[in-house]
């Protein structure tokens, strides 16, 4: 069995973490770490693992942590760079559910996350782990960051146009909607019930921090730099990301439908969807799946392509499960095979 502990386990991710991996066949979870909440129960904080869960929150501890064959980071930003070297030093697997080693140009990094890189040397070593691009390297990897919940669908949502040249990539358009989970669990007020519910507003038009996480991705898949205009919105809904994506074509004949199904055919995390159909973020809901639709509007060179997911899930704490059964060899769909909810 492989050994299991999570760094910062009250927050939405956390909890996801720990649901998926209470019931996977191949993982014993050892410990669960949280500053505020040390020594209290799981459950006491999270009802729903009452019964499954037979752990209590404790002091982050290095000596313990090193223990684990993975370890899970569910921290704010800046965390997991500064344990990352001890664990790893220690030969434990680690995969970063923040930023910390998600973009490969660190000043870059520095300037949207306000803080300086103190971890060079892992963050060139890192892998960033999008299975779909990068499933190879993700297996011999030490360390993996998993990719943020709208790059995620951001990304797969656009790959096949983008690695195939099929569209000019100079203007590509990101337009996102996400559910208030992908805000954290931390009080806010624009994601309290009486500012969410019954509203829907775009935020950070000019200039959020998956952007250039984005870009990265979608420039090494086309093998060259690439334009990107990003706008995330909130909707008022729980869980979900839906992401409606545009870019021209340079040729309109192109067999959309096609290019898509044989992109994913082998992909078990990706559905593509039947032509004309319009997916809907319910039908995601706790499961693992990626699920796309492509359009070529009437009259157009355009490509539409919608996509939808669970932000906790694919968009982090599933993500992170499949990225790990890659780097212990595992069936890679271990502990992600069940059904979305709906409804």
């Amino acid at each position: 069995m492989i050994t299991a502990g999570i760094v910062g386990g009250t927050g939405y991710t956390g909890v996801e973490l720990l649901r998926l991996l209470s019931a996977h066949p191949a993982v014993t979870l050892r410990v669960i770490t949280s500053r505020a909440q040390a020594g209290q129960p799981v459950e006491a904080h999270f009802p729903n693992l009452r019964g499954v869960v037979d752990l209590a929150f404790s002091e982050p501890d290095p000596a313990t942590l090193g223990d684990c064959d993975v370890v899970f980071f569910a921290t704010p930003n800046g965390t997991a760079m500064e344990m990352a070297p001890t664990l790893i030093a220690a030969g434990t697997k680690v995969i970063d559910l923040g930023a910390d080693f998600r973009l490969r140009d660190l000043e870059e990094w520095s300037r949207w996350y306000g803080m300086t890189h103190t971890c060079p040397e892992l963050a060139a070593e890192a892998v960033y782990g999008l299975p779909e691009r990068h499933r190879a390297a993700i297996r011999a990897a030490r360390l993996v960051a998993n990719p943020g919940c709208y790059p995620t669908a951001v990304q797969l949502g656009l790959m096949p146009l983008v690695e195939s040249g099929a569209v000019d990539t100079a203007h590509l358009v990101a337009d996102a909607k996400s559910g208030a989970s992908g805000a954290g669990r931390q009080p806010r007020q624009h994601t309290l019930l009486c500012e969410a519910a019954e509203n829907f507003h775009a935020y950070g038009a000019s200039g959020h921090r998956h952007m250039p996480e984005i870009r990265q991705g979608l420039s090494e898949a086309a093998g060259h730099a690439v334009g990107l205009t990003f706008v995330p919105h909130l909707v008022p809904m729980i869980r979900g990301i839906h992401a409606t994506l545009y870019a021209r074509l340079h040729d309109p004949a192109t067999d959309l439908q096609a290019l898509y199904e044989n992109r994913y055919a082998d992909e078990p995390f990706v559905d593509v969807l039947p032509p004309g159909s319009h997916p809907e973020t319910r039908t995601v809901r706790g499961g693992n799946m990626v699920r796309i639709a492509v359009h070529r509007p009437v009259d157009s060179d355009m490509a539409l392509v919608l996509a939808v997911e669970d932000n906790l899930v694919k968009g982090a704490a599933g993500q992170a499960v499949q990225n790990m059964n890659l780097m212990f060899g595992l069936d890679e769909t271990a502990g992600l095979a069940h059904t979305a909810v709906l409804p």
